[in-house]
């Protein structure tokens, strides 16, 4: 009995230690002392707990005083409106459609042509390649070959291997807004390098108190980036101009955030987190969590849909792909791939009509009709197939990753 009461105090007393967390975190392009922001109130991976409230700012503010250099937000409403179907930039027109498989345990890569959603190439690369990634100009994919530190070339207009440049531990990489720098995610260092875009040599190097940071979006005009702690279950807070850490925000206890995407009014970070089983709402200018929404065991990709109203969410621990209405911040379906399955990363199809993903433990590929969920094809490949990439895609520029567009 004295146990059962104990243990009461001490809930009691944890409901009221997390209700007198302080509310900190810089603003946009702030360049003051790193802070930490508010944590969630309870439990996300209750849904009760995490109602989703409105974000601090709204579209139109968190487009204003762009990063200089930047191409100008067309629609602060949508900063996917360049993403529609069919809507290649010259840049890429004349290349050829390809899905790019890297296999983290083959050391390969696998060439998809997805008319005939078959194999039409491959090839070695350095070990453990996590990603493959379009160039902010959208000229060049690279191959993140994370223990072997290198990229690997790749020329999209023939999807053939290139020259392999040294570049230490790349688990991932992103570009700057205005294209001036390539982010290399040095996960294991627990640091931001940042390389001049265009020679890739190394400009500045940002330490991050952040185990196992690897993904990242960043806010509609430019000034900051939001990242995921994978295992210290939080995420940050850089500001890209000055290329210093503004925060650190503690999401789910625990938890295990892995990619962030932000929402196509800009005012809403989401955050997949693979231990919570579900995504983290974050409201980036206020640098707080607002809600979350359970998707399934084992969230971890996010990819918008061509019109910009759903998010699609692979669940890796049960095989299956949530949908996000955007609008409303609810699932309003799931589709569930035939088992064993466990969809990782990806992309949408030029069209929108296809949903790519890799099978991170099944050494597959799924092509998924985006219009009813059917399994269209599960496609062989080498072990361990992670970061795929779906090439060309439409936009008028890259931020990195698999291929983040706007």
């Amino acid at each position: 009995m004295r146990r059962a009461t104990a243990l009461i105090f001490l809930s009691m007393l944890a409901v009221v230690l997390a209700s007198c967390q302080s509310k900190a975190g810089g603003p946009a392009g702030s360049k003051g002392t790193a802070k930490t922001g508010a944590a969630a109130p309870a439990d996300p991976s209750n849904p009760a707990a995490m109602p989703s409230t409105p974000s601090s700012v709204s579209p139109e503010r968190a487009a204003e005083n762009p990063l200089p250099g930047m191409p100008p937000v067309t629609d602060p409403h949508d900063i996917y409106a360049a993403d529609r179907p069919g809507m290649l930039s010259p840049v890429v027109r004349d290349f050829i459609p390809r899905i790019y498989v890297p296999n983290t345990q083959s050391n390969t890569v696998d060439v998809i042509d997805p008319a005939t959603l078959k194999v039409v190439d491959h090839f070695n690369v350095g070990k453990q390649p996590q990603h493959v990634t379009p160039s902010w100009d959208m000229k060049t994919l690279w191959v993140l070959n994370d223990k072997g530190n290198s990229l690997t070339r790749i020329d999209p207009k023939t999807g053939h291997k290139g020259k392999t440049i040294p570049v230490v531990d790349p688990y991932n990489m992103y570009y700057t807004p205005d294209g001036k720098y390539a982010i290399v995610v040095a996960e294991q260092r627990m640091r931001l390098e940042f390389y001049d875009a265009a020679t890739m040599k190394l400009k500045n190097a940002v330490w991050v108190p952040c185990k196992g940071v690897d993904h990242m979006d960043f806010s509609p005009n430019g000034r900051y980036l939001i990242a995921s702690c994978e295992f210290s279950g939080a995420v940050i807070k850089v500001d890209v101009e000055h290329q210093k850490l503004i925060g650190k925000l503690p999401v789910h206890h625990g938890g295990m955030p892995q990619d962030v995407k932000l929402s196509p009014d800009g005012t809403v970070y989401y955050v997949a987190d693979m231990h919570a089983d579900g995504v983290h709402l974050i409201d980036g200018e206020a640098f707080q969590q607002i809600g979350f929404i359970p998707t399934g065991k084992g969230a971890h990709g996010l990819y918008v849909s061509r019109d910009s109203k759903v998010l699609y969410v692979s669940n890796r621990g049960e095989g299956s792909i949530s949908l996000i209405d955007l609008a409303t911040r609810k699932v309003t379906a799931k589709w569930q791939i035939p088992p064993p399955a466990s969809p990782d990363m990806g992309g949408v199809s030029i069209d929108g009509k296809v949903l790519w993903l890799a099978g991170r433990y099944n050494s597959e590929v799924y092509a998924i009709d985006t219009e009813t969920g059917k399994l269209l094809a599960r496609i062989p490949v080498g072990h361990g197939p992670h970061g795929l990439c779906v090439y060309p895609q439409p936009g008028r520029y890259s931020l990195g990753h698999t291929g983040v567009f706007r």
